[in-house]
C-alpha cells in the first residue's frame, strides 16, 4: 500500500517531485499520484499530460494509478476569471499577479481526506524556492499538517521537498533521473495538441529556467 502521495499536475516540478519520491521509497511501499481538478481552463490538457508521463520510464509500472479528485472552484472564481476563462496573464507578468487564492488549501484538503482513507501519512507537493504565496511557506505546511492530523484523527505530514530548489535545479535533477521533461506541461493556456502557448507567465518561467542551464 502506498505510504506517500504526491500532488501531480503533469507539470515539470511535480513530475520531478514524483520521480524523487519514487527513488526515496522502497518499491513495495509505493507512491500514489493525485491530480486535483478544480474547473480551471488548463486541466483537461494536464490530465492528458499525466497519462503520457506515467506511461513511460521512470514511472511506468512503478507508481499506483493516478487518482483524480474534483473540487470545483468555479463557484468561487467568476466565469471571467483568467484561470477559468482561459485568458492567462501575459508572458512578463510577475508571479505575485497570478495568485489563485487558497490554491494549496483546496488541493491539500481533499487530498488529505483521501490520504486518511488510504492510510497514507505523507503528502508531498512541489512549490519551489522563491514562491511568493502565503500558502507555500514552511509555517503554512506545518500548520496544515497539524490541522489535518487533528481533524482526520490520523497523522499526516504535508511536505514540500523541493522548496529549497530553483527551477534550474529541478530541471537538472529531473534530467539526472531520466524524467521525460519534454512530456511535461507547465502552461496556463495550452494549445491544440496540448502544446505550450509560449505566451503565458508559466511558459516564461520555464523558458528562462532552461535558458539559464
Amino acid at each position: 500500500m502506498p505510504r506517500t502521495a504526491v500532488l501531480f499536475s503533469g507539470g515539470l516540478d511535480s513530475a520531478v517531485l514524483l520521480a524523487r519520491e519514487l527513488e526515496g521509497h522502497e518499491a513495495q511501499r509505493g507512491t500514489q499520484p493525485i491530480h486535483v481538478r478544480s474547473g480551471l481552463a488548463w486541466e483537461p490538457a494536464e490530465a492528458r499530460a499525466i497519462e503520457r508521463i506515467l506511461a513511460v520510464p521512470p514511472f511506468a509500472g512503478r507508481v499506483a494509478p493516478v487518482i483524480t479528485l474534483t473540487v470545483d472552484m468555479r463557484e468561487v472564481y467568476p466565469p471571467t476569471h483568467w484561470a477559468v476563462a482561459g485568458t492567462p496573464p501575459a508572458y512578463d507578468t510577475p508571479d505575485e499577479d497570478v495568485y489563485l487564492e487558497g490554491r494549496n488549501i483546496v488541493l491539500i484538503s481533499k487530498a488529505a481526506v483521501l490520504c486518511a482513507r488510504l492510510k497514507i501519512e505523507r503528502l508531498a507537493l512541489g512549490p519551489l524556492a522563491g514562491n511568493p504565496f502565503p500558502d507555500a511557506t514552511p509555517e503554512f505546511f506545518a500548520a496544515i499538517s497539524k490541522a489535518m492530523s487533528l481533524g482526520l484523527g490520523r497523522p499526516l505530514s504535508v511536505v514540500a521537498p523541493l522548496a529549497s530548489m530553483h527551477k534550474e535545479d529541478v530541471i537538472r535533477l529531473g534530467q539526472s533521473m531520466g524524467v521525460p521533461l519534454e512530456l511535461t506541461l507547465s502552461c496556463m493556456n495550452p494549445q491544440p495538441g496540448d502544446l505550450a502557448c509560449g505566451r503565458c507567465s508559466k511558459c516564461r518561467e520555464r523558458d528562462q529556467a532552461f535558458s539559464n542551464l
